[in-house]
């Protein structure tokens, strides 16, 4: 029997000036977290076991990154820092990395997913960025859609809309990359890109094999602003061995939100998804489940799930 991860729940009470951005994020991060340590959409890496993958470029099997040039790394890297989950559970190489539906300063808030006995074998989003919140208190906000494996919960890939710093880079504006996590602990992200309010975006998961493969060796993740056309992707990624038989059309994780008004200003982000089986046929009405946010986040800023067949939204009010 696939079993879902616990949620798990972290209270912090509300901080009030914008002006105490810095400080408030420093106080919100878990206290087991070392300072030097960044923010992923994994939970918090060490600076060293986060990296960036140029376009073009190619992580093998091991690792190792094959450059542009044809050039091949002569080592494979390894992350000798533990991460820790958003919640500052410290998690060991080939671990889960601490996916929960739970805390509003540090967390996977909300998300509809679903599941298959097979493999999925392609998803595409696209979605409003939305505009940028009211307050700004040092927080990180990502929007995916994701493709994970429900039966050795260890990695996970995904199309990432940011708003906030990251170990990808990013500040008080909207920016997108493309990441997969986690290699010998590695957490690879293609090049940022910026993004403005009220542009289209387009994420992509899709298998490099021919139909009717349930477990695709390479995958390619494209991030992409359909308005200005400009896009980053991670090509011919790695799936560490894990099958994708569990997809999130649409997710919401947050760090150091403090208040309601450090969610973007408007009512939620809609994901307009296509879903599709390992023979790369479209799935008509894929049975979407509603994973809410706890009733007992602290602040709770009426969290809300509404799912169809291709439309899937998180929402909020700011």
């Amino acid at each position: 029997m696939k079993t879902q991860i616990t949620h798990m729940l972290l209270i912090v009470p509300m901080l009030g000036s914008v002006a105490m951005a810095q400080d408030t994020a420093r106080s919100t991060r878990p206290p087991e977290v070392p300072a030097e340590y960044v923010i992923t959409p994994y939970g918090y890496f060490h600076p060293s076991c986060v990296r960036h993958v140029s376009e073009g470029e190619t992580v093998l099997a091991d690792g190792r990154i094959q450059h542009t040039d044809g050039s091949v790394d002569a080592t494979t890297p390894i992350c000798y820092f533990p991460s820790y989950s958003a919640l500052g559970a410290p998690v060991t190489l080939g671990g889960a990395y601490g996916r929960g539906s739970t805390p509003v300063t540090n967390g996977w808030v909300e998300d509809i997913s679903v599941t298959t006995g097979t493999a999925y074998g392609k998803i595409t989003a696209s979605w409003k960025t939305p505009p940028a919140p009211t307050t700004n208190d040092g927080q990180t906000l990502f929007f995916f859609p994701g493709f994970e494996d429900i039966d050795d919960v260890i990695s996970i890939v995904q199309p990432v809309l940011q708003w906030g710093p990251s170990g990808a880079g990013g500040g008080a504006y909207w920016a997108a990359a493309s990441w997969n996590c986690c290699i010998s602990g590695i957490a690879d992200y293609s090049t940022l890109i910026a993004v403005n309010a009220g542009d289209t975006m387009l994420g992509s998961i899709s298998s490099t094999c021919a139909a009717g493969s349930t477990s695709c060796a390479t995958w390619n993740i494209l991030s992409e602003d359909k308005t200005t056309s400009a896009k980053t992707s991670l090509s011919k990624t790695p799936s560490d061995g894990q099958v994708w038989n569990w997809a999130f059309g649409g997710v919401m994780e947050v760090y150091n939100v403090v208040q309601c008004a450090d969610y973007p200003a408007n009512s939620g982000v809609t994901y307009n998804v296509k879903l599709y089986d390992d023979n790369l046929t479209l799935i008509s009405s894929p049975a979407w489940t509603k994973s809410p946010a706890s009733t007992h986040i602290t602040p709770n800023c009426s969290f809300t799930l509404n799912s169809t067949a291709t439309r899937e939204t998180v929402g909020y009010t700011p």
